[in-house]
């Protein structure tokens, strides 16, 4: 084990080599299956889309620190990171490898995603519904046929076109959102959910598998607009 260091940005960065844990992966990720076929939701008829709670970023911007790990069949990763949310719709993600020899970012702006430089970063960042749904923001509009059910303190919802099958799928515990999926064809090609501080993000066709943990948030004072900006 390498002692952590300190990057640029003030995040530390622990060093670690793990080779048995990547043959454990693979062997992990080699039984998941491909996209898997939904099923109806289940639970009592509800208002459509007035019923669904709001789901947005807070007022104020906000910082968060996190760790952040990654897998699909042929690569494994891990680090630490840094994102700086700008309410109503601008974030920017800074990413650090663990063993301190690279690093990336990715700027979101509203349904824009940009991801220069090294190409673990355009792997590692979900795209941007799925992205800002980790702060608990629901970017995609319910449609006029919305089809919500509750069951309990659970409140579910598609919508969609239903037409050509693609569809999108969220769920809300307690008024907050707890999982969005996106389905084509009767099937669930990716999702994203939160439970706590944690937010697990998986593309099932390539079987990448993303997980974000929040270790640190706290409200500041507005961003510099030239940090949304690419370099």
């Amino acid at each position: 084990m390498v002692p952590a260091r300190r990057s640029r940005a003030g995040v530390h960065i622990r060093v670690s080599t793990r080779p048995r844990l990547l043959v454990l992966v693979a062997a992990v990720v080699t039984v998941a299956g491909c996209a898997a076929r939904v099923q109806p939701l289940v639970g009592a008829d509800v208002a459509p889309a007035p019923a669904l709670p709001p789901a947005r970023l807070f007022d104020d911007p906000r910082r968060y620190r996190f760790a952040w790990s990654y897998r699909d069949e042929t690569f494994e990763a891990k680090g630490d990171g840094v994102v700086r949310v700008q309410p109503p719709g601008q974030a920017r993600l800074d990413f650090f490898l663990e063993n301190g020899l690279a690093g990336g970012y990715a700027i979101l702006d509203g349904d824009s995603l940009i991801t220069p430089g090294p190409d673990f970063v355009k792997r590692l960042v979900p795209p941007p519904p799925m992205l800002w749904s980790v702060f608990g923001a629901l970017r995609v509009p319910p449609t006029a046929d919305t089809l919500a059910r509750r069951t309990g303190d659970t409140l579910s919802a598609d919508f969609g076109r239903r037409d050509d099958g693609r569809l999108w799928r969220v769920r809300f515990v307690d008024r907050r959102l707890d999982r969005v999926e996106r389905i084509e064809d009767g099937r669930r090609v990716e999702w994203l959910e939160r439970h706590g501080g944690e937010a697990r993000y998986s593309h099932e066709p390539s079987r990448r598998r993303v997980s974000i943990t929040v270790t640190d948030s706290l409200s500041v004072a507005p961003f510099d607009p030239t940090i949304f900006r690419r370099r």
